[in-house]
């Protein structure tokens, strides 16, 4: 039996489910399609639905996180922060 905490990453299909906040009776998670993006739902359930939600889910290890963030580039199209003028520059 495996226990929850914090920051788990959990595949189920297509689509990974990430436990944001762990208290006592209930569970805050975010469903995403791309672990790279980051971009999903956010959603609040007890534990014992959580538990059923998780069913045939799969846990995966910080190393597999890690690989699969490295084996995808980052988005090309990303907004990149431009390097600003210091006050010194200026005058």
């Amino acid at each position: 039996m495996t226990k929850l905490q914090q920051n788990q990453i959990w595949r189920q299909g297509e689509r990974y489910i990430r436990i944001v906040q762990l208290e006592r009776m209930t569970v805050d998670y975010k469903l995403m399609q791309n672990l790279t993006i980051k971009e999903g739902s956010h959603h609040h359930a007890t534990k014992k639905e959580f538990c059923r939600l998780l069913k045939g889910a799969t846990l995966l290890s910080p190393a597999e996180v890690k690989s699969m963030a490295a084996a995808i580039p980052p988005d090309s199209e990303s907004p990149v922060a431009m390097p600003q003028a210091s006050e010194a520059e200026s005058l």
